[in-house]
């Protein structure tokens, strides 16, 4: 059988997409690096707001809110497979942090997450 011939607006082969844009001047803009420096750098403020904070330690924060956020979804998705569900609800979440964190932050975390899940809900109706 013969190969389809190419159609009218089809790539040739060995064309690359820089031919296509080789008259523009427009500067191409840097990728956005995500990160939690803002919400940090906030949250520092509601506590303390006479205190700064270098950017290594700001590096240092937004590295531990990444890991221990990947610690957090990672067990919660073994919870809601152990019990044979394919949604992650806030159950699962709250028993990751009971068995990720020690003893009374734990307790104060989950405290945090139930009075900020309300807020949500009662803000959405």
């Amino acid at each position: 059988m013969n190969p389809k011939p190419a159609t009218k607006g089809a790539k040739k082969p060995g064309k690359t997409q820089k031919a296509n844009r080789a008259g523009t001047d427009k500067k191409r803009r840097k990728a956005r690096k995500e990160s939690y420096s803002g919400y940090v750098y906030k949250v520092l403020k509601q506590v303390h707001p006479e205190t700064g904070i270098s950017s290594k330690a700001m590096s240092i924060m937004n590295s531990f809110i990444t890991d221990i956020f990947e610690r957090i979804a990672s067990e919660s998705a073994r919870l809601a497979k152990y019990n044979k569900r394919s949604t992650i609800a806030s159950r699962e979440i709250q028993t990751a942090v009971r068995l990720i964190l020690p003893g009374e932050l734990a307790k104060h975390a989950v405290s945090e997450g139930t009075k900020a899940v309300t807020k949500y809900t009662s803000s959405k109706n």
